[in-house]
């Protein structure tokens, strides 16, 4: 994978030097290089600078963003290839490709889909959710806080019109010790309107003060299969935020639907998002309290439960507890649900692989007694792609559950 050395002594860049040995997970083009691995640098870098990636023998690895922390660069490219206007079109083009081949764009029914999805679309650091004509853009690096002026102008030009509107919400991901300052707010373009469709379903999208970039983009296929199970259930959607799984049972005919989340503004959104495509329909309640408290005290009323709540395992370090607390949710779960009751559980932390979340399952439905199976195991979808060479961009873990008595 040598590159020629020439292309590059045209650009004015920082060079890091890897130590012997370390270039080897780059030869295998994993994006990220950590800090512990390099060796020396041939001047003081500045964060979110472009840098050459150089092995101990003079091998050209690649060109990444450099950043102070664990992960000091995330590799934008291994090829021979100039980091400018030019590439970030090209790369952003590829992701609007894949979309279009994935059947979600250009569709009257669905307007909000993943455009880039960090390492899975070999842009390390970035997130693109579209909502309409609206795209927010989220920078988890440093590099790509520099680049965002030229990221919106490609979006754009990438798009060919369907993008009119680049809205940059990365105040709460950036490295807070990079000390940026940043706020939010639109790049390109203003869009006062907020509600945008997902499989023919309206959702307001709170992209000025929700989580994320104002919507959970990546339970869309789970929705859809929760929806084909809803009829005639009584359902408890746990951790509801905006409420997508409980709209989705409501189209399914769920006999009832209560949706709960320990914050009222989340429980505003979910009963505006119940009203918006249900209007004035008494099977939906929404309560703001805790969710394992009101777990713990609800009878045995449900046959139909979503628990899916947020990350329990931001990093290692919080591994095991993260794994009690699943094994706990889920216990509580199954010793709540009627029989032949429909449980769908899910963990979107990184650090939990599909093995630990799966014993924590397993653990959780022997202490409960029950007898439970497994219906279909679920993943992020398609427009979240995972970089074969990054397995860490796998990061939602799912079952669908059956219990028995």
């Amino acid at each position: 994978m040598s590159l020629q050395t020439g292309f590059y002594s045209k650009q004015r860049m920082r060079n890091i030097y890897l130590r012997r040995g370390k270039a080897e997970s780059l030869r295998r083009f994993h994006p990220w290089v950590f800090s512990g691995a390099i060796a020396s640098s041939d001047g003081k870098l500045k964060e979110g600078e472009t840098v050459r990636v150089i092995s101990n023998d003079g091998e050209i690895m690649g060109y990444g963003h450099y950043q102070i922390g664990s992960i000091a660069v995330r590799m934008l490219t291994f090829e021979n290839e100039e980091i400018n206007d030019a590439f970030w079109q090209q790369r952003l083009s590829e992701a609007f490709s894949l979309r279009s081949a994935l059947q979600l764009t250009g569709r009257e029914d669905n307007t909000i889909y993943r455009l880039v999805h960090g390492e899975g679309d070999r842009l390390p650091g970035l997130v693109i959710d579209v909502y309409g004509k609206t795209a927010v853009m989220q920078a988890h690096s440093v590099g790509m806080h520099v680049c965002r002026e030229t990221i919106a102008d490609a979006l754009i030009a990438a798009s060919n019109g369907l993008i009119e509107n680049v809205y940059y919400k990365s105040e709460t991901t950036l490295p807070f010790k990079a000390d940026l300052h940043q706020e939010n707010g639109f790049l390109r373009g203003h869009d006062d309107g907020n509600i945008a469709l997902e499989n023919g379903l309206k959702f307001h999208i709170d992209w000025l003060r929700g989580q994320k970039t104002g919507f959970f983009v990546d339970q869309r296929e789970n929705r859809s299969l929760l929806e084909h199970y809803a009829k005639g259930r009584n359902v408890l959607n746990m951790f509801c935020y905006t409420g997508g799984f409980s709209v989705y049972a409501l189209r399914g005919n769920a006999k009832l639907v209560h949706s709960v989340d320990s914050s009222s503004k989340a429980i505003d959104l979910t009963r505006a998002n119940a009203e918006l495509n249900f209007p004035n329909d008494s099977r939906h309640e929404a309560f703001a309290e805790d969710a394992f408290k009101f777990l713990e005290q609800a009878g045995s009323n449900y046959d139909l439960i979503v628990l899916d709540p947020p990350a329990f395992a931001k990093h290692k370090d919080a591994l095991r507890n993260a794994l009690k607390g699943y094994t706990r949710l889920n216990a509580i779960a199954f010793k709540k649900i009627r029989k032949g009751g429909i449980v769908f559980t899910f963990s979107c932390s990184q650090a939990v692989n599909k093995d630990q979340f799966r014993l924590a399952v397993f653990t959780a439905a022997a202490q409960s007694g029950r007898h439970v199976r497994i219906l279909h195991q679920l993943h992020q979808p398609a427009d979240h792609p995972i970089n074969i060479y990054h397995p860490e961009g796998e990061y939602l873990k799912g079952l669908h559950l059956l219990v028995r008595p």
